[in-house]
């Protein structure tokens, strides 16, 4: 699946736009530690797929990255309907709670480290 590209609404591509000017701390903090391969592949921000807007995707080995803040809660059965969309064109999602970005950013980056490196020992 490496590099497939995903279908999404055209009308999500300003959405998206927004709201990669408009990031919340948690977001901005991961950004910064997972841009420019700095994890050993390529993460893009707010990347619409299908329906919906996925926080970070890496294209590559078609994992999605999502930061769930305080209204996270309240978006369980979206969340679940979105994956399981999501899931069915391949893609593997890894939730965070916001405030383990913000106080936890180490073991944060080790478990998406953790993941990059699964999938490299898969493709071999």
């Amino acid at each position: 699946m490496p590099n497939r590209i995903i279908p999404y609404r055209p009308d999500l591509r300003e959405k998206a736009r927004q709201l990669r000017k408009n990031s919340t701390l948690s977001e901005v903090l991961l950004w910064e530690e997972i841009k420019d391969r700095k994890l050993g592949v390529q993460f893009h921000r707010q990347v619409p797929m299908l329906n919906f807007i996925v926080d970070f995707y890496s294209h590559e080995i078609g994992l999605a990255i999502e930061v769930d803040g305080d209204s996270h809660n309240e978006k369980v059965e979206y969340d679940t309907n979105r994956e399981e969309a999501l899931k069915a064109y391949g893609v593997r999602i890894i939730r965070f709670e916001d405030i383990d970005v913000k106080r936890r950013i180490s073991w944060v980056l080790d478990e998406i480290l953790h993941w990059v490196e699964e999938y490299k020992i898969q493709q071999k």
